[in-house]
C-alpha cells in the first residue's frame, strides 16, 4: 500500500450580496464570499490537498477560474470531480483534517451538516472527515472580517 499526504489552502474576500457557502452548505451571514465560482473556500482547501496528495496539480489546474463552465459552479460538483480523479489514478481517502479560519459567523454549530455533506459528495464515511473553526483573536484578514481562509490535510493510499 503507498500512502500519501496532501495539505490545501485557500483564500476568499468577503463581499456584499453574494451568498456564503462553506463546506457544501450555505450559512446565513450578512456578506458572501468574492471568487468565480461558489467561492466555498473549505471545499476548494480540500480540494487542493486531495490532488496534491495525488500530485496531480491543483484545483486551479484542474477547474481554471478562466473556463466559463466554472463561473458560479457549486463547488461540490467540483469535489465530486476531484475525487473521481483520485479513484481513477486507484486512490481512496484516508482521511481529512480541516480548519476554517473566521472571526464571524460562528462555524461550530454548521460543522456536523458540512461532515455529512461532504462525506455524501465525496462517498466516504462521516467519520473520515474532520473539521474545526477557529478565529484569529482579531488578527490578519481573518480577524478583520475582510474574508475566510481554511486548510486541509489529507491523507490518500493506493
Amino acid at each position: 500500500m503507498k500512502i500519501r499526504v496532501g495539505f490545501g489552502y485557500d483564500v476568499h474576500a468577503f463581499v456584499a450580496d453574494r451568498e456564503l457557502w462553506l463546506g457544501g452548505i450555505r450559512i446565513e451571514h450578512s456578506m458572501g464570499l468574492q471568487g468565480h465560482s461558489d467561492a466555498d473556500v473549505l471545499i476548494h482547501a480540500i480540494c487542493d490537498a486531495l490532488l496534491g496528495a495525488a500530485n496531480m496539480r491543483d484545483i486551479g489546474y484542474h477547474f481554471p477560474d478562466t473556463a466559463e463552465e466554472y463561473e458560479g459552479i457549486d463547488s461540490k460538483v467540483l469535489l465530486y470531480e476531484t475525487m473521481e480523479l483520485l479513484r481513477d489514478a486507484g486512490y481512496t481517502l484516508g482521511n481529512i483534517d480541516a480548519t476554517i479560519a473566521a472571526e464571524k459567523p460562528k462555524l461550530n454549530p454548521h460543522i456536523p451538516l458540512m461532515k455529512q455533506t461532504l462525506a455524501e459528495v465525496m462517498g466516504v464515511d462521516v467519520e473520515d472527515i474532520s473539521i474545526k473553526a477557529t478565529t484569529t483573536e482579531k488578527l490578519g484578514f481573518t480577524g478583520r472580517q475582510e474574508g475566510i481562509a481554511a486548510y486541509a490535510t489529507v491523507l490518500i493510499q493506493k
